[in-house]
């Protein structure tokens, strides 16, 4: 299992990015999955639903099965928030893991820069960000820039770059 994320400031095309990589990674043979942080609570199951019940009268782990897919929701009641070594572990194997958000950890990552943002590179503070994809081009940048709107480039980049899992948790354990 190889690792990758992609960071960049709210509104720069993270989320669109990945959403048009993917079909083009699996077009090419390779099973995907993806992780991502979210800065708040959230909820996969909702009020009034038996496993909202569940979860709400204190069970620590509530799975949710389907034919068609099943949902486990882990509840951290007061422990704290797992890190990305431990949320990687979770997974089933497949060939690329795209993450979106961790952008503090050490692993590769591809920076999504949009000029209309007017927001600064992260690149200029990350050494773990191998490439940009941007809207326009980018003469300081130390690393790679690549067209936003070229995915099969992107995808080139993505499979090129992303670590072994073994490579990102050594990386993390010397963080």
């Amino acid at each position: 299992m190889r690792i990758i994320g992609l960071a960049g400031w709210s509104g720069s095309g993270k989320t669109t990015l990945i959403t048009k990589a993917i079909p083009r990674l699996i077009a090419r043979g390779h099973k995907v999955s993806t992780l991502k942080h979210a800065h708040h609570g959230f909820d996969v199951d909702h009020p009034g639903k038996d496993s909202f019940f569940h979860r709400a009268a204190g069970a620590t782990e509530v799975v949710i099965s389907s034919q068609k897919r099943f949902a486990i929701v882990h509840e951290l009641r007061d422990e704290p928030e797992w890190d990305l070594s431990a949320l990687l572990k979770k997974f089933s194997p497949v060939d690329l893991v795209l993450i979106e958000g961790f952008k503090r950890d050490r692993f590769p990552k591809l920076e999504v820069h949009r000029a209309a943002n007017g927001k600064p590179l992260l690149q200029l503070e990350d050494p773990h960000i191998v490439a940009i994809a941007s809207d326009r081009p980018l003469p300081s940048a130390k690393v790679p820039v690549i067209d936003l709107n070229d995915i099969e480039a992107i995808c080139d980049l993505l499979l090129e770059r992303a670590a072994s899992l073994a490579t990102i948790e050594n990386a993390l354990r010397s963080a």
